[in-house]
C-alpha cells in the first residue's frame, strides 16, 4: 500500500522529471530539501501562486523548467544563487515584476525562456556573460531598453526572441550578435535606424524577423548574400526605396514579408527564383508596374497578397498555375484587364479578393468547378455577366459583389440574368441546384453519402496544369543532429532507392517505408506520391506535415525527424513505431486479443492528452481534421501518437477558419457538410468516434446511427448498449475496467454529440479521464506535487 513519508528520504535524488500530469496546487517549500537535484521539471501542469524562494538551495540544479503553468508573482532573487544552472525555462507563466540583478551571476546559461509572461524593466547585461549561451528566448512580456551588451558579443548565441516587447535602441548598433546566429525575432518592439548593410558575416541565418518597429532607409542589398535565409519578415516599418533585386538569390526562402512600408518601383523579376517560397506578402506599399509573371514560378505558394499598391495591367495567368496557392489578394491596385480561367482551375484557392481593380469582361466559365473557394471579393471593378453556380458566389454578402458593370444574379441587391442567361447556363444550373437541395436532406440521416458526394464533386474538375519539376538539391533534406546529404544518402540506400520489399503501407498520400540507418537506428520513410511532371500531388499537405511537426512536442505525437525535397522524390522521415497503426491492430484478430482492457483505455488517454496539448498548449492552436485509427500509430508498449498532419489546420485569430473537406469518412463531424467551418469541436467528434472504436474493436458506424436515431440522451444509449458493443474477442472487462470502460464509452458519446456547442473540450475529456482512471504506473490520479514528492511504495 502507500504510505506518507517525510520529503527528506529524498536528498539523494538526482532528477524530477513531472512535466504534463496535470499537477496542481503550489510548488511545496519542501522542495528546498531536494539538495542532490540537478534536473527540475515540473513543466505542463497547473501549478499556481508564486516560485518558493527555496528553490535557492538546489544549488546542484542545472535544469530548470517551470513552464505552461500558471505560476505568479516576481522570481525569487535566490534563483541567483544557482550557480551551475545552464537551463531556465519558465515560459507561459503569469510571473512578473523585474528579473533581479542576481541573473547576472547565473554565467553558466546555455538556454533561457522567459517568454509569455508579464516581466517588466530591463534584461539582465551580463545574461551571456559566461559565453555559453545558446537560446535567448524573452518573447510577449513588457521588457524595455536596449538589447544586453553581453549578448551582442556573444559568440555562442544561436537563437534569441524578443518579440512583443517594449525593446528599443539603433537597429544598426544591436546587429553585431554572433555571426552564426540561426534565428532574430525582434517583431513587434521599437527599435529603430537603418539595418546594416553588410550581411555577408552572417553565415548560419534562416530567420530574420523585425517586423512592426520603426526601421527607417532602404532594404540592403547585403541581405542578399545571407544564403540560407529562409524567413526574412520586415513588415510594418517605414523603408523607402526599391525592393533590392540581390533577394532574388535567397533561393531557400520560404517566407517574404515586406508589407506596410513606403516601397516603390517595381515587383523584381527575380522573386520567381524563390521556388521554394510559400509566403509573399508585399501590400500596402507604393509598388508600380506590372506584376511579374515569372511569380507564377514559385509553385510552393500558399499566400500571395500584393493589395494596396499602385500596381497596373493584366493579371498575370501563370498565378493561376499555382497548384497550392490559398488566398490571393490583389485588392486596391488599378490592374485592368479580363480574368484570366486559370484563375478558376486552382485547385487549392480559399480566398480571392480582386477588389478595388479595373477588371472588366465576364467571370469565366471555369470558376464553375473552383469548388474549394470559400471567400469572394470582386467589387468595385467593371465585371458583368452571371456569377458563377459555386457557394462562394451565390452566398457571397452583396459587399463582395457591388459596384460593378453590369453583374446578374440570384444575391439581393443583383438585377436577375436575362431568360437568354439563364438558357446559356441552365445546364450547369440544374446539375448545381440539385446538389444544394437534397443534401441538407440526405445530411440528416446518411451522413457519408452526402460527404462522398461532395468528395467526388470536388475530384472531378479537371484541369491541365503545366507544372515545372522542382528544382531541388539533395542537400535539402533538413534533420535534426545529422549532417542532411549523409542521412539522405543513408536512407536512400537502405531501402534500395524505394525498393516495394521494403514498404510498410500507403495510402492516399504517400506510401510507407522501413529504414535501418547504418548506426542502427530504424526510421519511417513516407514517400509522398508524385505526378508525372514530377510535382507533387498534393504539396500543400507536405508543407503542413512539416509546419506543423516542428512547431509542436508532445510525447503521444509522432516525432518527425526531417524531409526532403528532390527532384526525383520527396519524402519525410519519422520515428519508427513498430506497433503500427491501431486500425491494422484492430483488425486482426490475433493481435487486437493482445491488447487488454487496459491498454485500450491507456490509448483513449494518450489520444485525448496529445489533442488537449494541440487545442490548448499550442499558441496558436492546431486542429488535426483527421483523427482515425489509421493515424495513430503504437510504440511496442501500445503508447499511442498522433501521425498524418498534412490536413492539419493552425486556427490564426487573423486568418478565415472556413475550408474545404478534409477528413476520413465515418470519423468527420456531421456539421462540416454544410458549414465547412474548422474548429477544436471537429476534432472533438472524431475522438468519439476513435474511442467508440477502440472499445467495440471495429468502426461504430452503425452504432451510432442507431444509438444518435432512438434517444437523444447520451446516458440512456449507453447504460443500455455498453454490454452489447463491447469487443467480443476479449474476455470480459473486471469490474474495475467495467467502470473505466463506461466512463470512456459515456465520454465518446458526448463527444459525437450532434449539436457541437454540447461537446466537451478534449481539456474536458483529459480531466475526466485522469480523475476516474488510474494510471497503469500506479501513481495517484491528481494529486500535488506535495503529495508526489511524499508519496513513498512500502510493502507492509
Amino acid at each position: 500500500m502507500y504510505q506518507y513519508t517525510n520529503i527528506g528520504c529524498y536528498k539523494s535524488l538526482t532528477e524530477l522529471s513531472l512535466g504534463n500530469n496535470m499537477l496542481t496546487g503550489r510548488i511545496p517549500l519542501s522542495i528546498g530539501n531536494l539538495s542532490g537535484l540537478t534536473l527540475l521539471y515540473l513543466s505542463q501542469n497547473y501549478l499556481s501562486e508564486q516560485i518558493p524562494s527555496a528553490i535557492g538551495n538546489l544549488t546542484n540544479l542545472i535544469g530548470l523548467d517551470l513552464s505552461q503553468n500558471n505560476l505568479y508573482g516576481a522570481i525569487p532573487p535566490e534563483l541567483g544563487t544557482l550557480k551551475l544552472l545552464a537551463y531556465i525555462d519558465i515560459f507561459k507563466n503569469q510571473l512578473s515584476g523585474a528579473l533581479s540583478d542576481g541573473f547576472n551571476n547565473l554565467t553558466h546559461l546555455n538556454r533561457v525562456g522567459l517568454s509569455q509572461n508579464h516581466f517588466t524593466g530591463h534584461l539582465p547585461q551580463n545574461i551571456c556573460i559566461g559565453s555559453s549561451l545558446t537560446w535567448f528566448l524573452v518573447s510577449e512580456n513588457n521588457f524595455v531598453g536596449a538589447i544586453p551588451r553581453s549578448l551582442k558579443n556573444c559568440s555562442t548565441l544561436r537563437k534569441i526572441i524578443a518579440t512583443d516587447n517594449q525593446l528599443s535602441g539603433n537597429i544598426s548598433e544591436e546587429f553585431s550578435v554572433s555571426p552564426y546566429v540561426e534565428h532574430i525575432n525582434l517583431n513587434n518592439n521599437k527599435f529603430f535606424g537603418q539595418l546594416p548593410w553588410n550581411w555577408s558575416g552572417y553565415l548560419t541565418l534562416t530567420e530574420l524577423r523585425i517586423s512592426n518597429n520603426n526601421l527607417s532607409g532602404r532594404i540592403p542589398a547585403g541581405l542578399g548574400e545571407v544564403s540560407r535565409l529562409q524567413k526574412l519578415h520586415l513588415s510594418s516599418n517605414h523603408l523607402y526605396g526599391e525592393i533590392p533585386r540581390s533577394l532574388g538569390k535567397l533561393t531557400l526562402l520560404l517566407e517574404l514579408k515586406l508589407d506596410s512600408n513606403d516601397l516603390l518601383g517595381n515587383i523584381p523579376s527575380e522573386i520567381g527564383q524563390m521556388s521554394r517560397l510559400l509566403n509573399l506578402s508585399l501590400s500596402a506599399n507604393n509598388l508600380s508596374g506590372s506584376i511579374p509573371e515569372q511569380i507564377g514560378n514559385c509553385t510552393q505558394l500558399l499566400d500571395l497578397n500584393l493589395s494596396q499598391n499602385a500596381l497596373v495591367e493584366n493579371i498575370p495567368s501563370q498565378i493561376g498555375n499555382l497548384p497550392s496557392l490559398a488566398t490571393l489578394d490583389l485588392s486596391q491596385n488599378m490592374l485592368e484587364s479580363q480574368l484570366p480561367p486559370e484563375l478558376g482551375e486552382m485547385q487549392s484557392i480559399e480566398m480571392m479578393n480582386l477588389s478595388h481593380n479595373k477588371i472588366f469582361g465576364s467571370i469565366p466559365k471555369s470558376f464553375d468547378h473552383c469548388f474549394s473557394l470559400i471567400s469572394i471579393d470582386i467589387s468595385y471593378n467593371k465585371l458583368e455577366g452571371p456569377l458563377p453556380n459555386i457557394s462562394a458566389f451565390q452566398k457571397a454578402p452583396f459587399d463582395s459583389l457591388r459596384n460593378n458593370k453590369g453583374l446578374c444574379g440570384t444575391v439581393a441587391g443583383l438585377k436577375p440574368c436575362s431568360q437568354s442567361t439563364q438558357r446559356n447556363t441552365s445546364r450547369r444550373t440544374t446539375k448545381r441546384m440539385i446538389f444544394v437541395v437534397v443534401a441538407p436532406i440526405l445530411a440528416t440521416t446518411f451522413l457519408l453519402v452526402v460527404v462522398v458526394g461532395i468528395f467526388i464533386l470536388a475530384r472531378s474538375r479537371k484541369r491541365s496544369v503545366e507544372s515545372k519539376p522542382q528544382e531541388f538539391t539533395r542537400n535539402m533534406f533538413t534533420v535534426w543532429s545529422f549532417d542532411g546529404k549523409m542521412v539522405y544518402e543513408n536512407i536512400i540506400d537502405a531501402i534500395e532507392n524505394f525498393d516495394p520489399k521494403y514498404c510498410i503501407g500507403a495510402g492516399g498520400f504517400g506510401s510507407v517505408f522501413r529504414a535501418e540507418l547504418p548506426n542502427g537506428q530504424v526510421v519511417a520513410v513516407k514517400k509522398l506520391h508524385g505526378m508525372d511532371d514530377g510535382a507533387l500531388r498534393r504539396p500543400k499537405d507536405f508543407a503542413n506535415e512539416i509546419h506543423a511537426l516542428t512547431n509542436i512536442r508532445h510525447r503521444n505525437i509522432v516525432k518527425l525527424y526531417g524531409f526532403c525535397s528532390h527532384v526525383q522524390h520527396t519524402f519525410l522521415v519519422y520515428e519508427f513505431l513498430e506497433g503500427g497503426s491501431l486500425m491494422h491492430l484492430l483488425s486482426n484478430d490475433e493481435t487486437a486479443a493482445k491488447c487488454e482492457w487496459i491498454k485500450r483505455v491507456s490509448i483513449v488517454k494518450d489520444v485525448a492528452n496529445a489533442l488537449s496539448y494541440m487545442h490548448q498548449n499550442c499558441s496558436p492552436s492546431i486542429i488535426h481534421r483527421d483523427i482515425s485509427s489509421k493515424n495513430i500509430l503504437l510504440d511496442s508498449e501500445y503508447q499511442a501518437h498522433i501521425s498524418d498532419f498534412g490536413t492539419a489546420r493552425i486556427l490564426r485569430p487573423d486568418s478565415s477558419h472556413w475550408t474545404s473537406f478534409a477528413g476520413t469518412y465515418g470519423y468527420a463531424a456531421p456539421e462540416l457538410a454544410f458549414t465547412m467551418e474548422v474548429n477544436e469541436k471537429c476534432d472533438v467528434y472524431s475522438f468519439g468516434v476513435l474511442a467508440l472504436e477502440v472499445i467495440m474493436g471495429k468502426h461504430p458506424g452503425d452504432f451510432i446511427l442507431s444509438t444518435l436515431s432512438a434517444s437523444s440522451s447520451t446516458s440512456i444509449a449507453y447504460d443500455i448498449l455498453l454490454k452489447d458493443i463491447v469487443d467480443p474477442r476479449l474476455s470480459s472487462p473486471s469490474k474495475q475496467e467495467l467502470k473505466q470502460v463506461a466512463l470512456v464509452a459515456k465520454l465518446a458519446l458526448s463527444c459525437i454529440e450532434p449539436n457541437p456547442q454540447l461537446r466537451p473540450t478534449m481539456n474536458q475529456v483529459c480531466v475526466q479521464l485522469l480523475k476516474e482512471i488510474p494510471s497503469q504506473f500506479n501513481v495517484f490520479p491528481i494529486v500535488t506535487i506535495g503529495q508526489l514528492l511524499d508519496l513513498q511504495m512500502t510493502n507492509v
